[in-house]
C-alpha cells in the first residue's frame, strides 16, 4: 500500500509529460488516507530503512557513513531501456512535500532529517518545531523559562547537541541523528566543517527538553506530593523531566526548606501565570473589583526574610457586617475584603485574613506570615484545577 501511494505521488507529478489524458484517480480515499498520522510515520520508517544497508553500528547508535547527496529514490522499479532516473521524494512539489514533513512527529522528523543533507536542513526548521514545542510543553514553557534558555545557550561552549548516553525508545531516534549522524570519515572531514545542530533552535530546545538537560522555571502544585503544609499552593521551582518515567523532578528555593521532588506528573505543574519575581511584591490590580464568591491566589511568606515563593487559593467572601443576604450585599463597596481559605476549619488560624482594598501592600505578622499581591482568576480551567486538587478532609 505504501508503494502505491508513493507511485501516486511521482504519478500526478508527471502525468503531463503523457501525451493521453489518464483517467481520474480516486482522490478522495487516497487524501483520506495521507491524512493519516500512521501514514507520515511508514514512510519516515520506510525512507530510514531504505539507507540502513550504508549505516555503522556504534554502541546503540546507527551511524550514516556519509550523508547522501543523491535525490532519494521512491522505490519505483525503473523499465529495462530507461534513460531518465526514476523520480524522487525530492521531485515532488514543494507544497506536498511541506505537508508530508508538517505531519510528522519528532521521532518521525529526526529520521527523516538523517536520509541526506538536504531533508536534514527543511526537518530541523523553526517553522517544523514551533508546533511539536507548543503541543508538548506549551502549557509549562513560559516568558521566565524562554529568557531562561538564551542564558543556557548562551553559556555553552560547544555549538553542537552531543549526548552520548545510553538511550530508549524515541530519545534513541534523536540521539541517533544528533549525536553521531553527521560524523564523517576522517577523509571526508579532513578539508569540510563538521556540521551541527544551532544550539539556538527550536529543535535544539525541544531536544533538551526531552533528554532533561534543561532546568526551567515553573511552579508545582501541592509541592512535596501534597504535604500538609503546602496543600492548595503552587509554588516556583526549576523543573527538569525524566523521559523514561514521564515525569519531572522539581529543585525548590533554597530559602526555609531546600529539596529536591521526584515523580511529579505533568497536571501538578504550570508555567507562572505572572512575570513578578519571587523577591517583588506582585502589584494587585483586581482589589476594586474583588467580590463575595470570586477566586484569588495570593502571595504569602513565611518571614520577611524570604522570599514570595508560591501563589495560594482562596475565595472572596463575606464581611462580619454582611447579613449575606445576595440581593443587598454591600460587600462589593467595603473597603475591607475578607479572604477565605477553606481548606482549613472555621476555628483555625488561617481560615481568614482581612485585607483593605485601596491600602493594600503587604499585611501580616511574624507568627501568621505575610499576605503579598493578589491576582483574581478569571479563567474556568485555572479555577477547576484548584477544585481538582482540592483536599479530602479540612485541617486545623
Amino acid at each position: 500500500m505504501l508503494f502505491l501511494l508513493i507511485f501516486f505521488f511521482s504519478f500526478v507529478f508527471f502525468f503531463k509529460s503523457f501525451p493521453f489524458k489518464p483517467p481520474p484517480p480516486p482522490m478522495n480515499s487516497v487524501w483520506r488516507l495521507l491524512l493519516s498520522p500512521l501514514f507520515w510515520e511508514q514512510l519516515s520508517g520506510f525512507l530510514v530503512s531504505w539507507f540502513h544497508k550504508d549505516w555503522l553500528s556504534i554502541g546503540v547508535y546507527q551511524v550514516p557513513m556519509k550523508m547522501p547527496q543523491k535525490k532519494i529514490n521512491l522505490g519505483l522499479k525503473q523499465a529495462a531501456n530507461a534513460e531518465e532516473e526514476s523520480p524522487s521524494l525530492l521531485d515532488l512539489p514543494e507544497l506536498t512535500l511541506e505537508c508530508i514533513l508538517e505531519r510528522l512527529s519528532p521521532s518521525g522528523l529526526c529520521s527523516m532529517a538523517g536520509v541526506c543533507s538536504s531533508l536534514r536542513d527543511r526537518c530541523t526548521s523553526d517553522h517544523l518545531w514551533k508546533k511539536h514545542l507548543k503541543q508538548k510543553w506549551g502549557r509549562l514553557i513560559g516568558d521566565a523559562a524562554f529568557r531562561e534558555w538564551q542564558c543556557h545557550i548562551a553559556s555553552r561552549k560547544r555549538p553542537g547537541l552531543v549526548d552520548q548516553s545510553n538511550q530508549k525508545g524515541f530519545l534513541r531516534s534523536l540521539g541517533t541523528v544528533w549525536s553521531f549522524s553527521w560524523i564523517k570519515p576522517k577523509f571526508e572531514t579532513r578539508n569540510k566543517p563538521s556540521t551541527s545542530l544551532p544550539v539556538d533552535s527550536i529543535m535544539a530546545m525541544y531536544l533538551s527538553l526531552e533528554r532533561g538537560k534543561f532546568w526551567f522555571p515553573a511552579q508545582v502544585y501541592n509541592r512535596e506530593n501534597g504535604h500538609v503544609g503546602f496543600l492548595l499552593s503552587c509554588y516556583d521551582a526549576q523543573i527538569s523531566y525524566d523521559s523514561k518515567t514521564d515525569t519531572f523532578q522539581a529543585r525548590y528555593s533554597p530559602y526555609g526548606r531546600r529539596m529536591i521532588e521526584e515523580s511529579i506528573h505533568r497536571d501538578r505543574l504550570r508555567a507562572p501565570p505572572v512575570d513578578t519575581p519571587a523577591h517583588d511584591l506582585h502589584i494587585s490590580d483586581c482589589l476594586n473589583d474583588l467580590k463575595p464568591g470570586d477566586h484569588i491566589e495570593i502571595q504569602w511568606r513565611r518571614s520577611k526574610e524570604f522570599p514570595y515563593a508560591g501563589w495560594w487559593y482562596a475565595t472572596v467572601g463575606h464581611t462580619e457586617a454582611c447579613d449575606v443576604n445576595e440581593n443587598h450585599c454591600p460587600c462589593q463597596y467595603n473597603d475591607m475584603v475578607a479572604l477565605e481559605f477553606n481548606q482549613y476549619s472555621p476555628g483555625s488560624r488561617w481560615r481568614r485574613t482581612i485585607i483593605n482594598r485601596k491600602e493594600h501592600r503587604e499585611e501580616g505578622n511574624e507568627a501568621d506570615g505575610f499576605y503579598g499581591g493578589i491576582r483574581k482568576l478569571y479563567k474556568e480551567e485555572e479555577i477547576s484545577t484548584w477544585k481538582r486538587l482540592w483536599p479530602r478532609q479540612v485541617f486545623e
